[in-house]
């Protein structure tokens, strides 16, 4: 069964396509041309670090895999050469999130490619200023607003990266058969993973003290929304947006009144908006990592890793018994 592009939510989009495998990926990390690719595998071509682990997870020995973010890129950010645009159309799979990267949107539908949108398997349903919480500040609120602007960090919550994963071995299993088995068996340890995670995540943060993460900029509503958590970005959906001095004064007098103790940064993002909130409060900063890539700096090697890290951060961070 052929699979047709699929355009669920335009608002968000994912993009994959398969070529070869340069770890986390680059514009040169080529790309075999369609139906077999390099050393006969399939070429799939991932658009941000979140949808490689699961095209390498669910694919195993049989796909060949390249990111289309560098590593250590802000995938908010990444633009695509003409070049590097024409080699998607020579891609098995594209599996992308529209709305997120711009750029990769505009490559998706200028060339005839094979592609999945994660949007059409994900329900996004969380939008710039929600968190899935009634939110009291005692004010007119804290934090960014950008109006209804959508959520795309849906791999946040593991539960919502399994259905990513399921969709992606349906993919596979359509183009490549005579593999089915394997994709549905590396699909199933997959999922099985993180639901394992899950349960570690809402056993470490079902006692925390503190239930409002503040952040330098609104990553992690789902998450707070899976594990009954309030986030309060500094900043909005984008981590390039700087703060007005009001939402800073929103954010710190917030920070004053609920006893908030630690303010969260990102490894691919400035730290200096969350430290002013930090200084002010006399809060300490530790790293929440959104995992949009990874980098040198990332506290995991993977997916995985890099979730218990974040786990290990907000114990320490809302003080969890």
């Amino acid at each position: 069964m052929a699979i047709r592009t699929r355009t669920f939510l335009p608002a968000l989009g994912v993009v994959l396509a398969l070529g070869g495998l340069a770890g986390c990926g680059s514009e040169g990390s080529g790309g075999a041309s369609g139906s077999g690719g390099a050393d006969g595998k399939l070429a799939i071509e991932a658009s941000f670090y979140p949808l490689q682990w699961v095209a390498e997870r669910v694919g195993g020995d049989h796909v060949s895999v390249a990111n289309l973010t560098p590593p250590g890129a802000e995938p908010h950010d990444l633009e695509l050469t003409p070049k590097r645009t024409a080699a998607l159309a020579d891609a098995d799979l594209v599996l992308y999130l529209s709305g997120f990267q711009p750029a990769v949107d505009d490559a998706v539908a200028s060339v005839d490619a094979e592609a999945l949108d994660a949007a059409s398997v994900v329900d996004l349903d969380l939008t710039a200023s929600d968190d899935g919480h009634d939110h009291d500040h005692g004010d007119e609120g804290a934090g960014h607003d950008e109006g209804a602007g959508v959520d795309p960090h849906f791999w946040l919550d593991p539960t919502r990266l399994a259905k990513v994963v399921g969709a992606v071995a349906d993919s596979l299993a359509d183009l490549d058969p005579e593999h089915e088995d394997d994709y549905r068996a590396s699909a199933a340890d997959a999922v099985a993973d993180l639901e394992e995670l899950d349960g570690e995540l809402e056993a470490g943060l079902e006692t925390c003290e503190s239930r409002d993460v503040v952040t330098s900029h609104q990553a992690f509503g789902y998450l707070a929304q899976r594990y009954d958590l309030r986030q309060v970005g500094i900043s909005g959906l984008s981590p390039d947006e700087e703060p007005s001095a009001a939402d800073l004064a929103d954010v710190i007098g917030f920070v004053k009144d609920h006893d908030v103790r630690t303010i969260y940064f990102e490894t691919l993002v400035s730290p200096d908006v969350a430290r002013t909130v930090a200084s002010e409060t006399g809060a300490d900063t530790a790293v929440l990592d959104p995992i949009e890539g990874l980098s040198d700096a990332s506290a995991g090697n993977d997916y995985l890793e890099v979730m218990r890290s974040n786990l290990a951060s907000l114990r320490a961070g809302q003080r969890c018994t």
